[in-house]
């Protein structure tokens, strides 16, 4: 028989920086999820990704247990580092901050695909494509 679940947790977490500290600490605490143990488990599958804003599912059972799941950094965070920019423009219509090619969207298209609701590359180009533009990013 299936576990129960008692409750499921979204959070965004730093890879391989998980602390028992806010926000982790509390959101997880009062479902009685071992925080020290969640935090070294975290911190062990995201230590390749350090750096960068991990979406997280934290699915809590009734008997205390959870599960884990990680999706990858948002589209914009994929964005910011491949073009070398620390933030979008402010206004994006008028002021571009960088020029990105169209195989670097192909990239991020390829990694946000498992999260992304389509299973087309191109559909999937179109979605990050239109996260470039709103964030004042040229695609050549």
């Amino acid at each position: 028989m299936a576990k129960k679940i008692k409750k499921i947790v979204k959070l965004h977490i730093k890879a391989g920086e998980a602390t028992p500290a806010p926000p982790v600490g509390p959101a997880l605490a009062q479902h009685g999820v071992q925080i020290g143990e969640f935090c070294q488990k975290f911190n062990e599958l995201t230590r390749e990704k350090k750096g960068s804003r991990i979406p997280t599912e934290v699915t809590v059972y009734e008997d205390r247990t959870y599960d884990i799941k990680l999706h990858e950094p948002p589209a914009s965070e994929l964005l910011r580092k491949i073009a070398g920019i620390t933030k979008g423009s402010g206004n994006p219509n008028k002021k571009k901050v960088a020029t990105i090619s169209k195989e670097q969207v192909r990239e991020v298209a390829q990694q946000k695909m498992p999260d992304l609701n389509t299973t087309d590359v191109n559909q999937a180009m179109r979605t990050i494509s239109g996260t470039a533009r709103s964030m004042g990013i040229d695609i050549k």
